[in-house]
């Protein structure tokens, strides 16, 4: 099974507990939105117009935040049966190599979630095809921080962002850059998790990226069973 995660130091316990809270309010929030719209729409035949759309978010941030945990606390699945083939030092060589692999197919992917949300919060995006090489010239006929949700309100609590982002213009729709936030943030997230976890493999206290000996543990947990026979 998935090796666990020792925070060590207090910060890592701070940012371990903020995650999980994360984790739980946001799985909280879907599952509250979608009980009240069924209620509204089997009770009342009403229900919130943009509930669906909210679920989505939420679901995303799940999505991704759930990712780098899987990541931190070695939970990922995976077939080991050839690895398993290979001496102990020929398996920490494979499991770095692959560490870098995941290291490097994060950067980029971070690389591209940071140009994707940069116009969204009227920032510039990146120069370069796969390294940033600096920040593109801010232009402003390229900021999209007035692009809306679809259905999401403004809240009245959110209207101090209307002369940073969007020139005065009231918002009626919650702009798009803050649930877009998710991206570049989950994706630095996962890249900082796969250092740690490439970290950690390097210095010996983990062997691989991946839960080992799955089918080991499930025939142990159910040889009780066949005990009778």
């Amino acid at each position: 099974m998935s090796s666990g995660y020792d925070p060590g130091t207090g910060f890592s316990r701070v940012i371990n507990e903020i995650e999980e809270t994360a984790i739980a309010l946001l799985l909280a929030g879907m599952t509250i939105v979608t009980f009240i719209n069924v209620v509204l729409r089997y009770g009342y035949n009403t229900g919130l117009i943009w509930g669906l759309e909210l679920t989505t978010f939420l679901f995303a941030w799940l999505v991704l935040f759930g990712v780098t945990y899987t990541v931190k606390i070695t939970a990922n699945l995976g077939v080991d049966a050839v690895i398993n083939l290979f001496s102990a030092p020929v398996r920490r060589v494979i499991a770095l190599i692959a560490g870098a692999i995941c290291i490097g197919y994060a950067f980029l992917v971070f690389k591209g979630a940071w140009d994707y949300w940069a116009n969204f919060a009227n920032l510039p995006q990146t120069t370069g095809r796969w390294f940033p090489t600096g920040f593109e010239e801010m232009k402003r006929s390229s900021f999209r921080g007035w692009y809306e949700t679809v259905d999401i309100p403004h809240p009245a609590w959110l209207d101090w962002i209307e002369p940073l982002m969007n020139e005065g213009e009231e918002y009626e729709k919650i702009p798009r850059f803050i649930p877009y936030a998710i991206l570049p943030f989950g994706m630095g997230l996962l890249l900082f998790r796969f250092i740690q976890a490439f970290v950690r493999i390097w210095k010996g206290t983990s062997t691989s990226l991946i839960v080992s000996h799955e089918a080991e543990d499930a025939v142990e947990d159910v040889k009780h069973m066949n005990a009778g026979d």
